[in-house]
């Protein structure tokens, strides 16, 4: 995988977004809980990410640090999806296989819902750390263990902290997949180019992120994090007079929902609800319509001559 620099430069294309909209935001629920690593399900280490910083002895099973994650399946969950009811959004769900076996009534909610989900493989694991063959069969299992629980198969992908070197090439061998999220080098959906044929990505972020009242505490608060949302969406919505941008949001039950943070949550719903020329969109939805809007063309070449990876032309 070629690096890329370059990107859509100064002139990033302009889309036009379904009824005309300056932008397209894009919320994601991060449903992982009951697939994280655990010693009562047999790992030989347990999850590391927590609500509080106390550390276990080597060895000892963290219980709180359990609770906390069934408290996103069993409460966090239905609080985020009340207040998606509440604003008629749709969204995406990055849903791992593992923890929507554990909870099939959020599984049957989302669906019902109109909710997209989106595969977040079957557990809540690195699979840059495997080998070939295991990321193969691994992402197959996630494909069956939402079939079976959903009635439906997902046409998206996104892993755990980011892809392996051929974990797009795997995508795209599997079959089935429309678009992956393993991006966050741009704002806006591009083509990546596997041996001669495109994929589209629906770039992520990690910066509107809720994970960061745990990471670095950079959230002390609910207002830190509406705020935080708030600025983004206004600053994108006023460049996308010019030129139609895109908005993601990344959640999680366990952390936004607890009832403080949920406030901010609908702040920031009430807030894109205020506005006029907001697509508020699935994910499968945004590749769809980019695909339509912005056929793939050619990759482009670097300065010494090489292809990359990148995307359409945007001109």
């Amino acid at each position: 995988m070629e690096r890329d620099f370059i990107g859509y430069g100064a002139q990033p294309p302009k889309i036009n977004w379904p009824n005309k909209a300056r932008i397209v935001v894009s919320i994601v629920v991060n449903y992982e809980e009951g697939s994280e690593l655990s010693f009562a399900f047999g790992d030989p280490i347990q999850e590391a990410y927590k609500e509080y910083p106390k550390a276990m002895p080597d060895g000892v099973r963290d219980l709180t640090n359990e609770q906390v994650y069934e408290y996103g399946a069993r409460v966090g969950i239905w609080r985020v999806m009340r207040l998606l009811d509440k604003y008629d959004l749709k969204t995406t769900f990055h849903a791992c296989g593992m923890a929507l076996e554990r909870n099939p009534d959020v599984a049957r909610a989302a669906v019902d819902g109109g909710h997209e989900i989106c595969t977040h493989g079957y557990r809540w694991v690195e699979t840059s750390n495997m080998t070939e063959d295991e990321e193969r069969a691994f992402i197959k299992k996630s494909v069956e263990a939402q079939r079976e629980v959903c009635g439906q198969r997902p046409v998206g992908w996104y892993c755990r902290y980011g892809p392996g070197l051929r974990t797009r090439r795997l995508l795209m061998e599997e079959g089935g997949f429309e678009y992956d999220s393993d991006s966050v080098a741009d704002e806006l959906p591009f083509y990546a180019v596997v041996d001669g044929e495109p994929f589209t990505v629906v770039p992520y972020t990690i910066d509107v992120n809720d994970m960061k009242f745990w990471a670095n505490a950079a959230f002390g608060n609910g207002e830190d994090f509406s705020t935080y949302m708030i600025d983004a969406f206004d600053q994108l919505y006023e460049e996308g007079a010019e030129t139609p941008k895109m908005m993601s949001i990344g959640l999680h039950p366990r952390i936004i929902g607890r009832p403080a943070r949920a406030r901010a949550l609908d702040r920031f719903f009430k807030h894109i609800r205020s506005h006029d020329d907001v697509w508020v969109a699935r994910r499968a939805d945004i590749a769809a319509h980019w695909r339509q809007e912005r056929p793939y063309e050619q990759p482009y070449s670097g300065p010494s001559g090489e292809s990359l990876w990148i995307c359409n032309s945007p001109v």
